[in-house]
């Protein structure tokens, strides 16, 4: 796979990460390539995996999702169904932004986006709290975004 990443396709992927609507001549003089070989390095990307789709980007702000709270969430069973019941729930709840398996104090970290927080209570009460096999949550208000960014950095 890391074959894939030299220096020219490093450059489109930044490219796309930036503005993935850019048009394919103007990417390909970004590169310094022509129409045709940049396409197809694009659709060898896509092959590989490594460009998993494209989607616009929306702002939470304008949407009026102001609220940020981070959950941890202890589960009552760990065991492999229980685990993909919890996983299969959560990610029919769409307030839930992001959703990751955790190794130490608590199984799950969630990121809930709401307009405040007595939406955020309501999320916690319908939702988070019926997910299957939850024991216990504990919840982190964000009051500021320092760093949100979305983009991988592409390191050689």
């Amino acid at each position: 796979m890391t074959d894939l990443l030299d220096p020219i396709n490093r450059r489109i992927l930044a490219e796309l990460t930036a503005n993935a609507r850019i048009p394919v001549t103007d990417l390909a003089r970004k590169v310094g390539l022509s129409k045709t070989p940049v396409a197809a390095r694009i659709r060898q990307l896509e092959e590989a995996g490594l460009i998993t789709g494209y989607r616009a980007i929306l702002s939470p702000m304008r949407l009026g999702l102001t609220h940020v709270t981070y959950v941890e969430v202890r589960v009552t069973d760990t065991r492999p169904k229980a685990l993909e019941a919890f996983n299969t729930a959560v990610r029919a709840v769409p307030e839930v932004e992001e959703c990751y398996m955790i190794a130490g104090g608590f199984d799950y970290l969630l990121k809930v986006r709401s307009r405040d927080m007595a939406d955020y209570r309501r999320i916690m009460a319908e939702r988070i709290s019926s997910l299957p096999h939850v024991n216990a949550t504990s919840s982190h208000v964000a009051m500021e975004a320092v760093v949100e960014q979305g983009q991988l950095p592409l390191t050689e």
